[in-house]
């Protein structure tokens, strides 16, 4: 079976437990990233099967529910809280459409164009706006910073696809990670600009990053503590959870986290403080910018 760049396809050695895309090959190798999943991966093309139509529609219908599982536990976990902010903005009158909110800005970089345009669709669904920006994981170090001081965001993600590889050394050699140490180095940048962790917050990471040089390096939130794969979407929900949140309240790590796919194995982080601040009255013609 010939196989090109953009074919779905499974690993025969590693028993079709993941989905990949081929986004490269390269005398006879393919390079592969995970479909639903921030992995990187390499397998020669003849280890390799082109996922049927069948098993596509399924696999489809499959994560479909996975992800609208997740949006409906996110729905209910914000109405909850909208319920909550609108009793302590009117102090319980019936006055709830006459406040405002003020979401956090979000500054989102992602390695993979695919998850990018993913992700972005989610966080319209939410209801947040984003910068969203395809960068390439090693250059994220290099651009982070100017984009950090133009853009000014409340939160930003860093993400893209990442692996560990025994070969190339043990858990905590960043060497043995595909793009570990541009995390780093990229979270590292954007700290030079703004050093508080609450003036700032940041998420970073993919499958299998090096969770403890990450936050070390001034991350919130990163992947992946037991060095387990993630959800692409995953970094969309732990934003969502602190720009709803109040800036008065501090949003406890198992907060953030249940409402990802991944859940601890692959998701940790700080206790960090919500960005929602709300208004007073809302005017619906003087749009708040």
């Amino acid at each position: 079976m010939d196989l090109t760049i953009g074919d779905l396809v499974t690993r025969v050695s590693h028993q079709h437990d993941i989905l990949f895309r081929i986004c490269a090959i390269k005398d006879n190798v393919a390079i592969l990233h995970g479909e639903d999943l921030r992995l990187e991966a390499d397998a020669p093309l003849e280890d390799l099967v082109k996922l049927s139509e069948r098993d596509m529609k399924a696999y489809q219908e499959n994560e479909k529910d996975k992800t609208d599982y997740s949006f409906r536990l996110f729905k209910q976990d914000y109405q909850l809280m909208k319920e909550k902010r609108t009793y302590e903005a009117t102090e319980g009158y019936d006055l709830e459409s006459s406040y405002f909110q003020l979401p956090a800005s979000v500054l989102h970089l992602d390695g993979d164009r695919h998850y990018l345009k993913k992700c972005i669709e989610l966080y319209k669904r939410i209801g947040l706006q984003v910068h969203g920006l395809y960068i390439e994981e090693t250059d994220m170090p290099l651009e982070i910073g100017k984009l950090v001081k133009r853009i000014r965001p409340d939160i930003v993600v860093i993400t893209g696809h990442d692996a560990f590889s025994e070969k190339n050394g043990g858990k905590n050699d960043l060497k043995a990670y595909r793009h570990s140490r541009y995390f780093v180095e990229a979270v590292r940048e954007a700290r030079r600009v703004e050093s508080s962790l609450d003036q700032l917050v940041i998420f970073a990471g993919a499958c299998q990053s090096h969770f403890q040089s990450l936050i070390r390096a001034g991350a919130n939130f990163a992947s992946s503590p037991s060095r387990v794969n993630i959800h692409a979407l995953d970094p969309v929900y732990i934003t969502a959870k602190l720009a709803y949140t109040s800036f008065m309240e501090r949003v406890k790590v198992v907060d953030v986290l249940r409402n990802t796919l991944t859940g601890e194995r692959g998701l940790g982080g700080i206790e960090t403080r919500g960005f929602l601040r709300t208004g007073m009255p809302y005017l619906e013609d003087e749009a708040i910018e």
